[in-house]
C-alpha cells in the first residue's frame, strides 16, 4: 500500500466526517431540500474539479502515482441511467453513500457497517450477474485468465 495515497484517503475521510456527511439527519435533510449546505459543498467542489481537470488535460500533466492524467468518456446507456437510479435511491433510504458510510464504520455507526454490508452484497451481485465471478470452482464461463509470466 502507498502511504502518500493512505494519507490522502485518511483526510478525505475526515474530512467527510468533520463536515457532517456523515450524519443521517444532515442528508436526510438535504434530500427534502431543507439543508442546502450540502448542495453548496458539491456544486463548490464541481466548480473547483471541472476546471483545473480541462486545464490539466490539455497540459498533458503526468500525475505523481499513475503517469499521464486521463479522462474516460463514455457515451451514456441505459446501465448508467438505472445505476444512478438505484444509488440514489439507496442514498435516501440510507442517508449515506459509501465515502461517508466507511467514516461512519470508523466512527462506530452500526448503520455504517449495514451500508457497506449493502455494498460489498451489491458489488458481488452485479459481478455474478456480468458473469465476472462465479460460484464454485472455476472461473466463470467466458471469464479469460492473466497469461502466466515468468
Amino acid at each position: 500500500m502507498n502511504p502518500f495515497v493512505f494519507l490522502i484517503g485518511l483526510a478525505f475521510g475526515f474530512l467527510i466526517v468533520a463536515s457532517g456527511l456523515g450524519d443521517y439527519t444532515v442528508i436526510h435533510d438535504m434530500l427534502l431540500l431543507r439543508e442546502p449546505d450540502v448542495f453548496l459543498l458539491m456544486g463548490s467542489s464541481f466548480a473547483v474539479a471541472m476546471p483545473l481537470l480541462f486545464i490539466l488535460r490539455r497540459r498533458r500533466w503526468k500525475t505523481p502515482m499513475a503517469g499521464e492524467l486521463e479522462l474516460n468518456q463514455v457515451e451514456i446507456e441505459r446501465k448508467h441511467v438505472y445505476g444512478g437510479a438505484l444509488f440514489g435511491a439507496g442514498w435516501a433510504v440510507a442517508g449515506t453513500c459509501p465515502g461517508p458510510a466507511i467514516g461512519m464504520v470508523a466512527g462506530g455507526s452500526f448503520l455504517g457497517l449495514v451500508v457497506m454490508a449493502g455494498l460489498g452484497t451489491g458489488i458481488l451481485l452485479r459481478n455474478l450477474a456480468a458473469g465476472r465471478i462465479s460460484i464454485g470452482r472455476g472461473p466463470a464461463p467466458g471469464a479469460t485468465r492473466p497469461a502466466a509470466t515468468s
